[in-house]
């Protein structure tokens, strides 16, 4: 009894000397961004580092320029700079699996955002239920074009989690709609302007009768307006993008295009940080964690420029 009592002094006595147990904290994090020429990635970079400056966590920024090898090597420099977690948006789908393994293998958490990794998921995937918005896009399109007419669709990078998902909600809405057929589709590599009125341009000489376009970024939405003003058709066409980018905002206000899903970015950079502290500390996430868009026309546009989520 005597040895039991001793020992249970001697723990006591340890606890008071060492104090209560703290989580870990994170001191520094990684944000691998897909390509900072985007207006999107930009945005969801600003909020993180925003974020951050207010936690006081040091941030490391690394731009792949949309190339995927690019950015493995990134992440593999970042893993030797003391990094407590790390904030994935892949380049591209084919190897995106790889910084989330090599970051795993380190012990470092990893927040996707916008981008899963298919077949090795970040410890939790922050993204817009692109699905949902991608179909209320297309929904609002195609009754501007009065449910028919000939579609075209300006995909985003091939096989990345928003094209995929995009392409899947927008196609519940063409099913839903007979008299609407899509007649031409291609993918982009940055989803930029540029690639919008090259491919809007080659489309339209192919297909000079189309009324309906869904482009699957604003960058691509406003290069397929551009190319449409150039070849000036003599029927309306109806176009829609994705993402509120704020130049696309300002753009939307003056009629340039029809409408877009306007996504929270600040939020995702935000709650990116918030995961990956708590990540840090232990504490559980969840695995996927979807954001609502909301659909933005030049009616409800101008509460977005002066304010964007």
């Amino acid at each position: 009894m005597k040895i039991a009592r001793t020992l249970l002094a001697s723990a006591a006595l340890l606890g008071l000397t060492l104090g209560p147990v703290h989580a870990a904290e994170l001191k520094k994090l990684g944000l691998a961004v897909a390509n900072l020429q985007a207006n999107f990635f930009n945005q969801i970079k600003q909020s993180v580092e925003a974020e951050a400056k207010k936690r006081g966590i040091a941030v490391v920024v690394v731009d792949a320029k949309g190339d995927g090898p690019t950015q493995v090597n990134q992440i593999q420099d970042l893993l030797t700079q003391n990094i407590g977690a790390l904030i994935y948006i892949p380049a591209g789908a084919a190897a995106a699996t790889v910084p989330v393994k090599l970051a795993k293998n380190a012990g470092i958490p990893v927040i996707n955002v916008d981008r899963n990794a298919e077949g090795a998921p970040g410890d939790t995937f922050l993204a817009t239920d692109s699905v949902t918005s991608a179909k209320a896009v297309c929904d609002y399109i195609l009754k501007q074009a009065g449910g028919k007419g000939k579609m075209v669709i300006i995909h985003g990078q091939k096989g990345t989690t928003p094209e995929v998902d995009r392409t899947k909600g927008c196609m519940e809405s063409v099913k839903a709609n007979p008299g609407v057929k899509v007649v031409a589709e291609q993918f982009s590599n940055l989803w930029s302007q540029d690639e919008g009125f090259q491919i809007m341009q080659n489309m339209l000489q192919a297909n000079p009768d189309v009324s309906i376009v869904f482009a699957q970024a604003d960058g691509l939405a406003l290069g397929a307006a551009q190319a449409i003003k150039v070849a000036n058709p003599s029927q309306k066409i109806v176009v829609g993008g994705f993402d509120g980018d704020t130049a696309a905002l300002e753009a939307l206000s003056k009629g340039v295009f029809n409408v877009t899903a306007t996504q929270q970015t600040q939020k995702m950079g935000r709650d990116a940080v918030e995961n990956a502290v708590k990540l840090v500390a232990g504490e559980k996430v969840p695995p996927v964690q979807l954001m609502d868009a909301t659909l933005t026309t030049k009616e409800n546009v101008a509460g977005f420029i002066a304010n964007h989520p």
